[in-house]
């Protein structure tokens, strides 16, 4: 009986740290989250979403956006005076001291790494002095700089507020955004961070546990995770294979492993159908007799099954998969200026001197024959008075 008890539980430890993505007919992930988005990492072509514009709640993934905004609004190098107000701070921490001194990188690593909600308080009050503050700061940098417009945050590290809110679109496109900086991008793929603070010396292992291994998925490179009791589960992932890169975001699930699960199946369908082209800045499209052509040579991403240009009457072409007719991408196109009619204009000056050319010719030749008619009245004149002598 114990050995039979035993071998249950084996199964189902075994079982619980396997992913089990769902698929549904059509192919396309079948998700529990509420809410998700799956974009190409490097074009921003929209691969799948469900309610990808719902409002709802980030819990950690907030400090998505507060690591970005301090590592280019921020010195790095720069010692951060903690307060008491971030040793105060609720939830997961990094266990700073008040009056501790710290570098601001090593607390965006603690922050991100170790989900620390004291290090994401210390950064924005050494960022813009006080979270209020920075909070204002942080939604103008997401408008103006990330170009998001369904997102506001009232805190830097995503603790639950009715009014601190985003959508699945704008986490992934922040996430995005965020991972093309290369100091962020190897912080959100570091697996174990060595930790030396004032009371805490430590190895830090991320949270996240596709990244780490536990649920095993092939060519994974970055994560960040989130739970609070309102906005539930919530993960943001990166993964790439040799054709392409993708950014999974999903929220608001109810189960921690369903959030890996999801991310296992965005995965899945991206890896499988998608990858990459290039429009060439030579290319030519045509509509009617209008032609566009890219700007510069521009990356797409087009279905694995091939996919079909189509150009609209705004001169946006648009990327379709063969598969289904669903649109990967648009491209902006520029209109080519037809070139100039060469028309022949008479030239008025030099029709007018030819005229008076002529007409200066015809004086002349007119002169001369007078003078020549003279002259043959002169020479016969002459003869016949020498004839009329002889």
């Amino acid at each position: 009986m114990k050995k039979l008890v035993s071998l249950i539980f084996v199964i189902l430890l075994v079982c619980s740290n396997h992913l089990t993505p769902l698929a549904a007919n059509n192919g396309q992930p079948n998700l529990k989250s509420k809410g998700a988005i799956l974009l190409d990492s490097d074009t921003g072509a929209v691969l799948f979403q469900k309610n990808a514009d719902k409002k709802m709640y980030p819990a950690s993934l907030t400090k998505i956006a507060t690591a970005i905004y301090a590592i280019e609004k921020g010195n790095l190098n720069s010692l951060v005076t903690v307060s008491a107000n971030a040793v105060r701070q609720d939830g997961t921490r990094v266990y700073l001291d008040e009056g501790e001194k710290i570098t601001l990188k090593q607390l965006i690593e603690g922050m991100l790494v170790n989900s620390g909600n004291d290090a994401a308080v210390a950064i924005a009050e050494h960022l813009d002095g006080s979270v209020e503050q920075f909070a204002m700061h942080l939604n103008t940098y997401l408008k103006t700089t990330i170009g998001v417009n369904h997102t506001h945050f009232i805190n830097p590290n995503g603790l639950f507020d009715k009014n601190h809110y985003t959508t699945a679109r704008d986490m992934g496109i922040i996430t995005n955004y965020a991972i093309k900086n290369p100091v962020f991008a190897e912080i959100f793929g570091t697996k174990v961070l060595k930790w030396k603070g004032k009371s805490w010396k430590t190895n830090i292992v991320t949270h996240h546990r596709m990244l780490k291994g536990e649920f095993a998925y092939p060519g994974v490179t970055g994560g960040k995770t989130g739970y609070t009791v309102k906005a539930k589960q919530t993960l943001a992932t990166t993964a790439a294979n040799p054709k392409i890169r993708l950014t999974a975001v999903v929220l608001n699930s109810d189960l921690p492993k369903d959030k890996y699960d999801d991310t296992a199946s965005l995965f899945d369908y991206g890896f499988k159908n998608f990858q990459h082209a290039t429009l060439l800045q030579s290319d030519i499209y045509k509509l009617g007799n209008k032609e566009y052509f890219p700007e510069k040579n521009t990356l797409i991403t087009e279905s694995t099954k091939g996919s079909m240009r189509v150009l609209n009457n705004q001169g946006v072409l648009a990327i379709k998969s063969n598969n289904n007719g669903q649109v990967v991408q648009f491209v902006p196109l520029k209109y080519k200026e037809p070139a100039p009619v060469k028309l022949q204009v008479k030239n008025v000056t030099t029709s007018k001197n030819k005229q008076q050319q002529e007409k200066q010719l015809f004086n002349i030749n007119l002169i001369y024959g007078v003078i020549i008619i003279a002259l043959a009245g002169i020479i016969i004149g002459l003869r016949n008075k020498l004839t009329r002598k002889f």
